[in-house]
This record gives C-alpha cells, sequence and structure tokens, in this order.
C-alpha cells in the first residue's frame, strides 16, 4: 500500500509539473555534477604553473615576472664555493675562453632563493641566451670587445654598479667571491626602474603533465659526459631513487656552497653546434641558430633537433623528425656544445 501511495503521489507531482510549464527534473546529479566540476576548474586555476619548469610555482604572483638570468663562476677552483644552481630553473653551460665554461642560471622567482654566485662577468652568446627568456641578466663586468656592445639589446644589472651584491670570503681571491641575494637582487630590480613584469605568458617548452614521468627512446642514458676540452668536462649520473641526474665537474661530484646539498636536475639537454674563435684568437664564439642534439631524462635519451635564430628567440626542440618535443616538467641544465670536439659520451 505504501509503495503504491508514493509511486500515485510522485506522478501526481509530476503532472503538476509538467502542467505548469517546467520540465521534470531527471535527476539531481547534473547539478551536483557541474558543481564539482566549477570546483576542480578552481582548484587547477590554483595552481600555477612555472613557465621555466612546468612544476607548480609556491608563489603565483611570479608567474608574470620576467625572469632573472645571472652569471655563475664555473671555473675550476671556484666550483666547490658556487651557491644558487640548485634553486635555477634553467642552467646554460658553453665554452668562455681558454678551455673553460662558464654557467647562466634562470630563475623565475629569483626573491626565493637565498645566494647566487659567485657571479662573474658577462660574454657574448649567453646575452642571446638571455635575451631568449626576455631575462634580466645579471653580471659582473664584461668582456670589453664583443660583450659590452651587444649589453644595449637588452636589460643588464652590472653587479659591480650596482649595490646588489656582497663580497664573502671563501678562501679565494676577490674575483671569486662576489654573490647576490635573491631577495635584494628583485628590489633592487623592482626599486631601480627595470621593466619586471614579461608580455609573454607562455611555457618555455611544450611540457609533460607535473606527474607524468617520460620515457625515451633512443635508449639507456645512466650518465652523459661533454669534454668541452682537456680541462673542463660535464658528466651527468642518473640516480633511480631520486629519477634526478647529479652533477659531477671533471669527476668530481658538486654540491652547493651553502647547503651541501648535491647539484641535480631533471633534464639534461646537449646541444651540438659549431664554437670558433672571436677575431681576439682568446674570446669563444657560439653559433646558436641551429642544430642536432640529445635530450636525456629519467634514464633515457633521444637524438633530437633545435633551433634558435634570432638572439630575440627563445630555443625550440624538435624530436628527428621535425615532431614537436615533449620534455619532462622539472629543471634543466644545458650543455652547447662544440659538434666536431666535443660528441658526448652516453652509457647505459
Amino acid at each position: 500500500m505504501l509503495k503504491r501511495f508514493t509511486a500515485a503521489a510522485l506522478s501526481l507531482l509530476l503532472f503538476c509539473a509538467v502542467g505548469c510549464g517546467q520540465k521534470p527534473a531527471e535527476t539531481s546529479e547534473p547539478e551536483e555534477t557541474s558543481s564539482e566540476v566549477m570546483s576542480v576548474e578552481k582548484t587547477v586555476k590554483k595552481v600555477p604553473l612555472n613557465p621555466l619548469t612546468g612544476l607548480p610555482l609556491a608563489n603565483e604572483a611570479a608567474t608574470v615576472n620576467r625572469p632573472v638570468a645571472v652569471m655563475v663562476n664555473n671555473i675550476s677552483i671556484a666550483q666547490p664555493v658556487q651557491s644558487g644552481l640548485n634553486s635555477a630553473d634553467l642552467i646554460y653551460e658553453t665554452e668562455v675562453e681558454g678551455g673553460i665554461t662558464r654557467l647562466m642560471a634562470v630563475f623565475q622567482d629569483v626573491a626565493a632563493v637565498d645566494r647566487i654566485g659567485p657571479v662573474r662577468s658577462a660574454r657574448y652568446p649567453y646575452i642571446d641566451l638571455a635575451m631568449g627568456h626576455h631575462a634580466i641578466y645579471v653580471h659582473a663586468g664584461q668582456d670589453p670587445n664583443y660583450a659590452q656592445p651587444h649589453l644595449k639589446d637588452l636589460d643588464d644589472v652590472d653587479l659591480l654598479q650596482k649595490n646588489f651584491g656582497k663580497r664573502i670570503s671563501n678562501g679565494l681571491s676577490q674575483e671569486h667571491t662576489l654573490y647576490t641575494f635573491g631577495e635584494t637582487l628583485w628590489k633592487g630590480i623592482s626599486d631601480g626602474g627595470w621593466k619586471t613584469e614579461k608580455s609573454d605568458f607562455g611555457m618555455w617548452q611544450d611540457f609533460a603533465d607535473a606527474e607524468t614521468d617520460l620515457t625515451l627512446p633512443g635508449g639507456i642514458c645512466n650518465s652523459v659526459r661533454v669534454n668541452f676540452s682537456n680541462s673542463y668536462s660535464t658528466e651527468m649520473r642518473y640516480d633511480p631513487a631520486s629519477t634526478r641526474y647529479f652533477r659531477y665537474a671533471n669527476g668530481v661530484a658538486r654540491k652547493d656552497y651553502g647547503t651541501d646539498t648535491p647539484i641535480t636536475v631533471k633534464n639534461v639537454f646537449v646541444l651540438l653546434t659549431t664554437i670558433s674563435d672571436y677575431p681576439d684568437g682568446y674570446h669563444r664564439k657560439v653559433a646558436l641558430q641551429d642544430g642536432t642534439g640529445y635530450y636525456m631524462v629519467n634514464g633515457t635519451y633521444t637524438p633530437i633537433l633545435w633551433s634558435k635564430g634570432a638572439a630575440s628567440s627563445a630555443i625550440t626542440f624538435k624530436n628527428t623528425d621535425g615532431s614537436p618535443l615533449q620534455v619532462n616538467a622539472g629543471k634543466s641544465w644545458i650543455c652547447i656544445a662544440d659538434q666536431t670536439t666535443s660528441q658526448p659520451i652516453i652509457s647505459e
């Protein structure tokens, strides 16, 4: 009796609803589903991604910042006192002169970084690399013949002229003791009139979802070594436990001077090009138009194509068939090496 009454009552209610020009509600699920979708969308929007890594960025406001690119001393005696590399989103390494390399560490949220350095002078190819990110370029002096005239093409901060750095005793000569501190540096840039907000809000590369670990088709890569010269080599050794590559310089594991933590990255790129001497026979000229190379991640590798072209253009990566390369979310180390003398040695 109760069941029949309930059914009759429901029928009456539906009849009334239709009679009043209203469609009977099929179910309450569509409304709940819509609400859930809105909730998910709001959650996604609350997780800003770092344009340089594809990873969540703690400081949402920093996603619209212009990156800051800092020249870091990489002469062998200064490697043990390097600071801030673990906090960098990208690190570029290529030849500068005399067989040595220099590093350029790029930060999306430099204010969140403690100490960075030792800071060294500008070199021409790094200005082009910084321009490709529309970055504010930080250095301590410059090569007067090639780099100095090129500095007018971007916004730069010379720490020898601005009080955004500090000499810190580290057992080395004075030229290897200049450091900058992220919060001080960003405040100086902001207060000094530099444009701090970027106009392009796109991602640096086509990053995979942050929770995805890519596997590459070229084979196993448990280590890759680039011999820039007879006296300078960079090696990245894969650690399966952390799924990161650990940095070695001339066979020595390198750690952050301030925190004593190993320097690690998720992605490793080796870009091959032509490197030659400038007319002075000393400084090195790095061609940044295009070339071949390799991409390493998660203990695997694949051959790639790369191109940059104009100084203001970012580097783009493609598979060898010309299709866009998808990059694992994470921090990257980018070696730019001579295609004749510095082919990478990839080991299983």
